[in-house]
């Protein structure tokens, strides 16, 4: 038993930067706008949250630091995208590739030297009463903060998505944004505003991947996080819900992954390494057929 509470648990706690950064960009994928960049902006995540928790000494503001990080860049990313109207997959691609180098550097400038091996994390904080749960209790309600923050943002903006205006006007603008420029609806506001939305959540999810196991950064830490989250969105279907699933499945095969390297298998563990990135193209060729992506999505809009 207590091996199957360690596995879910662990599931739960490798969902959470995956499912954490697309649930972000599920809202700039519906608005129109292909967030290719999604690995960058978790790497600079990563980096500031790191940054900020050293030089305040404060998880909480470490986390407040990587999300501002995560908007700036968002904010360049969108500029580029929709105002400047440049090729959405070239951008992201050009943008992962800058941000890559830019985190060594800037580690190897402010932190590399510093002296300190750890900063301040996300700790685990049980809930009382709920963690005394048999099997239940111990999987979910002994988790860091964020991962409770995601409990609540989960059914939050699936009702945003779904429900009110603000989700209505998202999907609409990546179906037809011509149709929402007649009737007054701003196509390159509400594109801003989700890339925006989508770069301070990859921020948060590139902190958590930082600063909720190593405590510190090493180059190169997101290690693909980025990409399964960007399909994530594809093969949740483009909904917060469906996003939920995916983001488990993917979690689960990482999760998996660290407990086969451990078991003492024969088979060599770059194998196991492999496995979250096998499962994420194999479902993406599964599911393609089905996908319910918008008709104009990646599509620059002008109003000439």
């Amino acid at each position: 038993m207590d091996t199957i509470v360690s596995l879910f648990s662990s599931v739960v706690r490798m969902s959470t930067p995956i499912l954490i950064c697309a649930l972000g960009a599920v809202f700039s994928e519906r608005a129109g706008v292909i967030n290719v960049g999604l690995e960058g902006l978790m790497l600079i995540g990563a980096l500031f949250g790191v940054l900020g928790s050293f030089c305040t000494g404060s998880a909480f503001l470490g986390a407040v630091t990587a999300m501002a990080a995560g908007l700036l860049f968002a904010l360049i990313y969108a500029f580029f995208t929709i105002t400047v109207k440049a090729d959405q997959t070239v951008v992201g691609i050009a943008f992962n590739t800058i941000a890559g180098g830019l985190t060594v550097v800037l580690y190897r400038v402010l932190l590399a030297n510093s002296g300190v091996s750890q900063v301040k994390g996300f700790n685990t904080v049980a809930i009382p009463g709920l963690s005394q749960i048999p099997v239940i209790g111990p999987i979910f309600f002994e988790q860091s903060v964020p991962i409770y923050i995601l409990y609540f943002l989960i059914p939050v903006l699936a009702i945003v998505f779904s429900k009110m205006n603000i989700g209505l006007k998202v999907r609409a603008v990546g179906d037809n944004p011509v149709a929402c420029d007649t009737v007054g609806i701003s196509v390159v506001k509400v594109r801003y505003m989700t890339v925006l939305f989508s770069g301070v959540m990859a921020g948060m999810a590139g902190a958590f991947v930082s600063m909720g196991q190593l405590r510190f950064f090493t180059e190169g830490m997101i290690s693909g996080t980025g990409f399964i989250a960007f399909a994530t969105v594809i093969f949740g279907n483009y909904t917060p819900l469906g996003v939920l699933r995916a983001g488990l499945i993917f979690g689960c095969a990482s999760a998996l992954q660290y407990k086969f390297q451990t078991s003492g298998s024969a088979v060599p563990y770059q194998v196991w390494i492999m496995l979250p990135y096998l499962i994420t193209i194999l479902a993406l060729c599964l599911y393609h057929k089905k996908s319910n992506a918008p008709k104009y999505s990646g599509v620059s809009f002008s109003k000439d």
